[in-house]
């Protein structure tokens, strides 16, 4: 490694790259750029957010100090040089595994990691909150929040530029500006932001007539007097919309984020003012990689590198992954079905909307990263006799926990609400699991909460979903394969609250939602070759659940296990736990769900067997308790 990267192999702490001249450090941009490159190829990952902003990382890195000073990174895939600089080099190549690098930024990690974000939009109110501790401990480090221009479509990234301004307290923010989020950003904003890259004259003609003022011999002071009140004039006739000195913050920019001595001079310039600050870089995501600033969609994360396998004994074909099922069901439906929209919160690629955009971009609505917005605007929506479809991560959804109760569920209005990636999702870890949302949502009066076991189901679900009227209307399925579907099978409505026996036992029955019916079927295929034989429910709803069946389950087996990829806490398990207190049941019912803390990164069929719901562990567990 260090024949190829003879720079980069030096530096093991930011001190390190204090040492190197202007010429080295473009070098060094070089190496840490192909490093990233080759590193990531490998072992899969985040991959173009973090090219765009390698020379951004370096000199904010040779400016400031480190963890004196706080580097506060939204969201934190666009970390990877971060870790690199912080003695992290040989650890990225265990990146996203079992017991390696989390793919995020985490405080337990490194002591430069100081604040943790596995979501957009939370850099600058998190910023001010340590510009204020360190102003209340008579401190003076600096506070620096790096924030991408998708990510300034969340509205908590205004709630945060708001309270800066009124608090005028000293803090620098980088916007770093590629027209990106994941897909193409959106709105206002981005349009904004165009103008101003498209109209840098004024802090260009500020600083000049500054400059020259300063040189007057005498009258100067007066001569500045009248330009600070010609400066508001001089704004609305330049600067489109002001946005940002209207805020209170101090802008600078767009400078180019690629120059890295250009970036260090300009931090140095600007690290003395004692106000807030923002400074506007110019970027380009995937920046280096021909292929990834050709397709920052693609490039934006990338699997790892595929090894040779043995051509002979070639894998199955899998059923679609599920957003793939979802969103050729939804373009079927709005065929037939002009009620129908679909929302999205900056996630199209995520939840499966691409085609539907191309078919149906009447219909089709990116609200940027703006969880809470999307609820709020799907229940206008659904208000006026529309049917919204709101694609969103099930991690993602819990941003909008008080529009869900207060926009859509106590008006009754029947907004469809599909939560991708629900369960562990693998290698994103523990910000990504959608770990919660069986709990928080069975907590809500008036809600049908669902998880299909497969393909065909999901088109079932939706299909109940468009015809149920009485108010929203959840369902949930994993990351994963849609274990079976028929792309001819047309969607029937189902009972809504009806679960179904696949299959009758005389021992124990396993009762498993969504994406723990497949591994319950094959726990039911070990107990069997231990001579149990186990019934397999498919409890398809959640919520509100099968009672007759379930009170005929309880009373015909002695042992009755729920299986759920949730949290334990309000999970399936437990509220049948509570239904059959004060019951007179023959059966002793178990849980098996998620524990009660936040499960690591890893493969899912890792994570699965740690947290013991994989097919071995649950019938394991199974045959240890049925004895």
């Amino acid at each position: 490694m260090s024949e190829k990267f003879p720079l980069l192999v030096t530096i093991n702490s930011p001190v390190d790259l204090k040492k190197l001249s202007i010429p080295e450090l473009r070098t060094l941009c070089s190496e840490l750029r192909q490093y990233v490159i080759e590193t990531v190829s490998e072992t899969g990952g985040h991959l173009a957010s973090t090219l765009g902003v390698i020379e951004l990382t370096v000199a904010l890195h040779y400016v400031f100090e480190s963890p004196k000073d706080k580097l506060i990174w939204d969201v934190g895939h666009q970390a990877y040089a971060h870790k690199i600089l912080t003695g992290r080099r040989e650890q990225l190549k265990t990146n996203r595994q079992y017991g390696g690098l989390s793919g995020f930024l985490k405080r337990n990690e490194s002591e430069h990691d100081v604040f943790g974000a596995g979501h957009a939009s939370t850099s600058i109110s998190a910023g001010v909150g340590f510009a204020v501790a360190r102003d209340l401990q008579n401190k003076t480090h600096h506070v620096i929040s790096i924030i991408g221009d998708g990510a300034l479509t969340g509205g908590l990234a205004y709630e945060g530029l708001n309270n800066l301004g009124n608090l005028r307290t000293k803090m620098l923010v980088v916007l770093n500006d590629n027209e990106m989020s994941i897909s193409p950003n959106v709105g206002a904003m981005s349009h904004y932001l165009n103008k101003i890259v498209t109209n840098p004259l004024y802090n260009r003609v500020r600083d000049e007539l500054w400059r020259a003022t300063g040189k007057l011999p005498a009258g100067s002071k007066t001569v500045r007097t009248g330009l600070r009140k010609m400066e508001e004039s001089l704004k609305n006739l330049i600067v489109p919309g002001v946005l940002f000195d209207e805020m209170g913050l101090r802008y600078f920019g767009p400078v180019n984020g690629h120059d890295v001595e250009g970036l260090i001079k300009t931090l140095q310039n600007i690290r003395g003012i004692q106000t807030p600050v923002i400074l506007h870089l110019l970027t380009r995501k995937g920046k280096g990689l021909d292929q990834a600033e050709a397709d920052p969609v693609n490039f934006h994360g990338i699997g790892p590198s595929k090894k040779t396998t043995d051509k002979t004994d070639p894998k199955p074909v899998e059923a679609p992954a599920y957003l793939t099922v979802f969103g050729d069901t939804l373009i079927e439906m709005a065929n037939a079905d002009k009620r129908i929209v679909a929302i999205t919160a900056a996630m199209r690629e995520g939840t499966g909307l691409v085609e539907f955009a191309k078919v149906h971009p009447d219909r089709y609505y990116d609200v940027g990263i703006a969880e809470g917005h999307a609820v709020t605007f799907a229940a206008g929506l659904a208000a006026e006799g529309m049917r919204p479809f709101v694609a969103i991560y099930s991690t993602f959804l819990q941003r909008a926990f008080d529009h869900i109760i207060h926009d859509v569920t106590i008006q009754h209005l029947p907004v469809i609400f599909m939560l991708d990636r629900g369960g562990l999702v693998g290698q994103d870890g523990p910000t990504h699991h959608g770990t919660f949302d069986l709990s928080y949502l069975a907590l809500i009066p008036n809600v049908v909460i669902a998880a299909p076991k497969d393909g065909n189901e999901l088109r079932d679900l939706m299909q109940t979903a468009l015809e149920y009227e009485d108010g929203p209307f959840f369902i949930r399925y994993p990351k994963a394969s849609s274990e079976k579907y028929d792309p001819g099978h047309k969607g029937i409505s189902l009972p809504v609250g009806s679960w179904e026996m696949l299959d009758k036992g005389k021992d124990v029955a396993l009762i498993a939602v969504g994406s723990m019916v497949a591994e319950a079927r094959r726990a039911q295929e070990i107990l069997s070759k231990q001579g149990v034989q186990a019934s397999l429910v498919n409890a398809r709803f959640v919520k509100p659940f099968d009672d007759v069946l379930l009170a005929d389950i309880v009373n015909t087996h002695q042992h009755v296990f729920v299986l759920a990829e949730s949290a334990p806490d309000g999970g399936l398990g437990q509220r049948i736990q509570a239904w059959a207190l004060g019951k007179s049941v023959k059966a002793k019912i178990h849980s098996l769900a998620l524990p009660d803390r936040f499960v690591t990164h890893g493969g899912r069929d890792q994570l699965l067997t740690e947290v013991g719901l994989s097919a071995g562990e649950i019938a394991r567990f199974v045959l240890d308790t049925a004895k």
